[in-house]
């Protein structure tokens, strides 16, 4: 799915000359955390959210620094505490530098953007001009929404080697020392684990396969056979750790 899939449209904006408290009741109207700034053009210049107004003269939340503070953290951040606190434009308030993405964003990578900036929304931009916003909610919508993975039925040994595949081109998974057997889409997880963590991963890329209907975990956790197989790399690998299961 893609940025277009699931943004919200159109998205509620304001303008650089709205005031500050105009802002605040939109928040509550439209109830929303934040919205983007946009010009006459449609073109976005920034974006205002509740964190920008948290620290305000008017509802006495204003940053009050000791002494002793003020002098460590410098003029510069004390001129922009003053303003985040008193001005009345939202021009002077807002975030000026925007992270923004395009309606063919993958949502992988807008989940990357959110996470890697730690932010709860992006605006998403075609051609200069907004279209529409993307929000941590969004992406949960997205999540909750989707349907089925099993449109048409899918035979065990797919199943098994889809897998083994997909296990294999993970560097943490040691599949010398699984055994996977599948009978009527439900899934047999055998042998040995280097540790629980490994062994809750392989259940969860056996229950997220098309076709599966359930994993059960019979695996057992044994680092020092983990450790023998990689020094050996003999073909027992597998043999010894169904006995050991």
């Amino acid at each position: 799915m893609k940025a277009r899939d699931v943004m919200t449209t159109p998205a509620v904006t304001t303008k650089p000359t709205a005031s500050v408290r105009d802002v605040a009741k939109l928040f509550l109207q439209c109830h929303v955390s934040a919205v983007p700034v946009v010009d006459d053009k449609g073109k976005v210049v920034g974006i205002i959210s509740e964190s920008d107004l948290m620290r305000r003269a008017e509802s006495g939340t204003e940053w009050q620094r000791p002494w002793w503070l003020s002098l460590m953290t410098g003029e510069q951040r004390l001129v922009e505490d003053y303003i985040k606190a008193h001005a009345t434009k939202v021009a002077d308030v807002m975030t000026r530098k925007v992270i923004t993405a395009t309606p063919d964003t993958p949502l992988d990578e807008i989940a990357g953007i959110l996470e890697e900036n730690g932010i709860k929304r992006v605006p998403i931009v075609h051609n200069g001009d907004l279209v529409g916003i993307v929000s941590r909610a969004n992406l949960v919508q997205a999540m909750a929404s989707r349907g089925s993975k099993l449109d048409v039925p899918i035979s065990d040994a797919t199943i098994r080697e889809s897998l083994l595949k997909h296990l294999n081109t993970q560097r943490w998974a040691h599949t010398d020392l699984l055994n996977v057997t599948v009978n009527d889409g439900v899934v047999d997880l055998w042998g040995l684990a280097a540790s629980d963590a490994e062994r809750n991963a392989i259940r969860i890329a056996a229950e997220n396969l098309p076709g599966v209907r359930a994993a059960n975990d019979r695996m057992t956790v044994g680092p020092l056979f983990v450790d023998w197989a990689r020094k050996t790399g003999t073909g027992e690998r597998v043999n010894l750790a169904a006995k050991q299961a």
